[in-house]
C-alpha cells in the first residue's frame, strides 16, 4: 500500500509539474519544462526497480508527458552540468533543491522493516519565474520613473512659480525701471487692480480712496506668497521712486540701477552729473493761496491734491507720449516739463532728418555736377583744335572755379529763446533752433492743450467745486472757486540730482525754468490766466499761434532779454465746463486723435475763448502798437475802447457769474466811478489793457530812447 501511494504520488508530482502554466507568452520548447531531473533514494518499491540510480525522471515508451524527451537524455552522474550544458540556460535560472531525511523508518520491497537516509533531489527550470521578476522590475522601475519625472515636473512648476519665476520678474522689473525709469511698472494682481480703479492703469487715480479700499477686500492683491509680496512691494517701490523723483529723476535712478557702466560696476552714487536737455517748462500756481492756507489751515493740503489730480491727468494725457511730467510740487505750484530730448540725441535725430530729407537733392545735384562737367569736357575737346596752344588755352580761359562764389557763412541762427544770437558754436546749447525739429508743432501745440486742459479741468472737477460750498472760505455761499495761474518757457536745462548723499532732489537748472516761474507770476499783472514766452510761441502751429494775443514786450526781473509776451485768452466766468465733461477714455481717444483742427472745434477751448470778439481784439492790438511806437495818448485811447469793448461783450453775451441787471448802463459808462462800479469794471474788463493804461499813465510819456521794451518791475 505505501508503495503504491508512493508511486501514485510520484506520477502525480511529476505529472503536475512538468511543465508550468504561465499567463504570459513564452517560447513552447523545453526550455519550459519545469521539474528537469528528480531523483527518490533509497530504492524500495517495485516501480522502482527499473531505476537503479533512483530516478524517477525516466519515462517508459508512449509517456504522454513532453517532458520525457530531455528526461531521458539526462544522465544520473551530475545532471546539473549536463543540463546546464544541453539547455544553454542562463545562470540562476537552474536551481537544484535536496530534501534529506535521517534514519527514516521504511518498508523495503521484500517486506522487511528498515531505516535508513531517505532523500530528494530535484533540479527545477526557474527561468519563468526569473522572468516574471524580471518583468515586474522593469514594469516597476518604468512606473516609478514615471511617478518620479511627475513629481518633479509638479516640484518645477511650483518652483517656477514660487520661486523662480518671481524672481525673474523682480529682475526685469529692476532692469526695465532701470532702462527706462519713467515707464509705468505692470503690477502683478493687474486684474484685481483694474477692480480697484475702474481699468485705469498709470494714472493718479490708482491712488484713491477706492482703490486702497479695494486693496483692503481684495486679499489676494497682496499675494498668497512671500515672493507675490516681494514683487508686490519692488513694484510700489519703483513706482514711488518715478513719481517721486520724476523726469529729472530718470538718470540718476538709472545709473544707479544699472549693473555696469563703462565695463566697470556700478556703486551707489545718487549725485550722478548732470546733462543737458531740451523741453518745455509750464508752472502751474494756485492763485492767492495764501488766503486758502490761512483759512483751511491743514486741510489745505487736500485742496493741493485735488488740484494736482486734475493737473498731472491732463500733463500726462496730453503729452506727447510719455513727456508730459510733473518734475516738482513747490506747494502750491507744480513744475511741469514736457522733455523734448537729450542734447546729443536731438542734435543726432535733427541731423538724421536733414539727411534724410537732403538726401535725394544732393544726389541729384551730384548727378547735375557730373553730366554739367562731362559736357563741359566734351565742349574743351571741341575747342582745342582752334586754340594755338594749350597754355595759351588755359591762360586766355576764366577759371571755372573764379566764377563760382563760395556761400557766405550765416553769422547769426535763431536760439532756442527766439532771439539771434551770434554763432561762435555750432554745437552751442543756445544755437539750436528747436523750431527746425520735425514735429516740433504737434509736440508744443499738446502741451499747451495740456496746461488749458487743465484750466478747464479745475473748474469741473466735482472735489474742487465743493470747495466753493466750504464756509471757511466762501461763507458758505459759494463766493469761492479755485484758480491757476500758468506759465511756459522753452529752451535748454541742466538736468540733473542737487544735494548730497545725505539728501538729493531731482531737478531742472536753467534760465528758461526761471522765465517760466516769471511767466506765471507776471499773469496777475497783466490780469489773464496763462502766460507763454516767445520762445514757445514760435515753436506752435499756425492755427494754435492765431489764437493767441500778444500782450507786451518786456525785460522780466532779474533778465535783459528781450521778452514777447502771449495768451491764450481763457476765462471761466460765464463757462460752465462740467457740460462739456468726457469720460477718461474719450478724453484719452481726443488726445490721440490730435490735429490742428482742435483749435477750431474743441468745446473747451471755443468755450474758455468766448468772450474774445474779432472787435476787441483789432481794438487792442491798435492800441498795443501805438504803445509799441511812443504813440501814447492814442494807444491809452484805444486800449480802453478794447476793454469797454470786452465788458459790453461779457454783459451782453451774459458771461458774467453774478447779476448785474439794472446796473449795466452804469459799468458800460466809464464816468461812474463809484468803488463798486470800478470793481466790476475791473473784473469784467480785460488785465492787459489795465496793465498797459496803468504803466503809461504813470510813466505819462515814454522814457528816452524807448523801442517799445519796458521792465517789469515785479517778479
Amino acid at each position: 500500500a505505501n508503495c503504491t501511494f508512493l508511486e501514485q504520488s510520484v506520477q502525480s508530482w511529476l505529472t503536475t509539474n512538468s511543465h508550468v502554466q504561465v499567463k504570459y507568452p513564452l517560447r513552447r520548447d523545453l526550455s519550459t519544462a519545469y521539474v528537469l531531473w528528480a531523483q527518490v533514494l533509497p530504492i524500495r518499491c517495485p516501480f522502482q526497480q527499473n531505476m537503479t540510480d533512483g530516478v524517477i525522471t525516466r519515462c517508459p515508451d508512449g509517456s504522454p508527458l513532453s517532458a520525457c524527451e530531455i528526461w531521458n537524455q539526462v544522465p544520473a552522474e551530475n545532471p546539473g552540468q549536463y543540463i546546464q550544458r544541453e539547455l544553454n540556460l542562463r545562470a540562476g535560472v537552474l536551481v537544484e533543491k535536496q530534501l534529506v531525511a535521517k534514519q527514516v523508518g521504511f518498508i523495503d520491497s521484500e517486506g522487511r522493516g528498515r531505516k535508513g537516509d531517505f532523500s530528494v533531489t530535484v533540479y527545477f527550470n526557474d527561468d519563468h519565474t526569473i522572468s516574471f521578476v524580471c518583468l515586474t522590475s522593469i514594469l516597476a522601475q518604468g512606473v516609478f520613473l514615471i511617478v518620479t519625472l511627475a513629481l518633479l515636473t509638479a516640484f518645477r512648476r511650483d518652483a517656477g512659480r514660487l520661486v523662480l519665476d518671481p524672481l525673474s520678474r523682480m529682475l526685469k522689473i529692476v532692469l526695465r525701471y532701470a532702462a527706462n525709469p519713467l515707464q509705468q511698472t505692470p503690477r502683478p494682481s493687474t486684474s484685481s487692480l483694474k477692480k480697484g480703479n475702474g481699468g485705469s492703469q498709470g494714472t493718479p487715480s490708482q491712488d484713491t480712496d477706492d482703490d486702497s479700499q479695494s486693496s483692503v477686500n481684495n486679499k489676494d492683491q497682496l499675494g498668497h506668497y512671500e515672493t507675490e509680496q516681494l514683487i508686490n512691494a519692488i513694484a510700489k517701490i519703483t513706482d514711488l521712486l518715478r513719481k517721486c523723483w520724476g523726469v529729472a529723476g530718470a538718470g540718476i535712478i538709472s545709473s544707479n540701477l544699472a549693473r555696469t557702466h563703462d565695463g566697470s560696476t556700478v556703486v551707489f552714487n545718487p549725485t550722478v552729473p548732470g546733462r543737458l536737455v531740451y523741453a518745455l517748462f509750464a508752472f502751474v500756481s494756485i492763485n492767492e493761496f495764501s488766503k486758502q492756507l490761512r483759512a483751511l489751515d491743514k486741510d489745505v493740503m487736500i485742496l493741493i491734491n485735488d488740484v494736482a489730480k486734475v493737473v498731472h491727468d491732463e500733463v500726462f494725457r496730453w503729452g506727447l507720449g510719455d513727456s508730459g511730467q510733473c518734475n516738482k510740487n513747490l506747494g502750491s505750484s507744480f513744475l511741469m516739463v514736457f522733455r523734448i530730448g537729450d542734447f546729443k540725441q536731438v542734435q543726432d535725430n535733427l541731423a538724421k532728418a536733414t539727411d534724410v530729407i537732403f538726401k535725394k537733392k544732393k544726389s541729384a545735384t551730384k548727378n547735375a555736377s557730373t553730366l554739367r562737367k562731362r559736357l563741359h569736357g566734351s565742349k574743351n575737346n571741341m575747342s582745342r583744335t582752334n586754340r594755338p596752344s594749350a597754355r595759351s588755352s588755359t591762360m586766355d580761359r576764366p577759371s571755372h572755379r573764379s566764377r563760382r562764389t563760395s556761400p557766405k557763412p550765416r553769422s547769426s541762427v535763431i536760439s532756442t529763446s527766439g532771439t539771434r544770437t551770434p554763432t561762435r558754436n555750432s554745437n552751442s546749447r543756445d544755437s539750436l533752433q528747436l523750431s527746425s525739429l520735425p514735429g516740433i508743432s504737434a509736440f508744443t501745440d499738446r502741451a499747451l492743450l495740456g496746461m488749458l486742459k487743465s484750466f478747464a479741468g479745475i473748474y469741473r472737477d466735482r472735489h474742487l467745486l465743493n470747495w466753493s460750498k466750504d464756509f471757511r472760505l466762501g461763507a458758505g455761499v459759494g463766493a469761492f472757486s479755485v484758480d491757476i495761474i500758468i506759465g511756459m518757457d522753452a529752451g535748454w536745462a541742466v538736468e540733473g540730482a542737487v544735494g548730497s548723499e545725505y539728501k538729493i532732489d531731482a531737478t531742472y537748472l536753467s534760465p528758461h525754468v526761471n522765465m517760466a516761474a516769471r511767466m506765471m507770476t507776471a499773469t496777475n499783472q497783466y490780469g489773464v490766466s496763462i502766460l507763454l514766452s516767445q520762445a514757445v510761441e514760435v515753436l506752435l502751429s499756425d492755427p494754435a499761434r492765431q489764437k493767441l494775443r500778444h500782450l507786451d514786450t518786456i525785460y522780466v526781473k532779474g533778465s535783459s532779454l528781450k521778452q514777447k509776451v502771449y495768451t491764450y485768452d481763457a476765462r471761466r466766468k460765464g463757462v460752465d465746463f462740467f457740460l462739456y465733461e468726457k469720460s477718461g477714455d474719450q478724453a484719452d481717444l481726443d488726445s490721440d486723435r490730435y490735429s490742428p483742427r482742435i483749435w477750431e472745434l474743441d468745446q473747451d477751448l471755443r468755450a474758455m475763448r468766448q468772450h474774445v470778439s474779432e472787435e476787441f481784439l483789432a481794438a487792442f492790438n491798435q492800441g498795443r502798437d501805438d504803445y509799441f511806437a511812443g504813440n501814447w495818448k492814442m494807444a491809452v485811447k484805444r486800449l480802453k475802447a478794447a476793454d469797454t469793448i470786452m465788458i459790453t461783450t461779457m454783459i451782453e453775451e451774459g458771461y458774467v457769474d453774478y447779476d448785474v441787471e439794472g446796473i449795466e448802463h452804469q459799468i458800460l459808462d466809464p464816468k461812474h466811478a463809484t468803488d463798486e462800479i470800478a470793481r466790476l469794471r475791473n473784473d469784467i474788463g480785460d488785465g492787459a489793457c489795465k496793465c498797459i493804461i496803468s504803466y503809461i499813465e504813470k510813466e505819462v510819456v515814454p522814457p528816452k530812447g524807448w523801442s517799445g521794451v519796458r521792465p517789469l518791475t515785479r517778479k
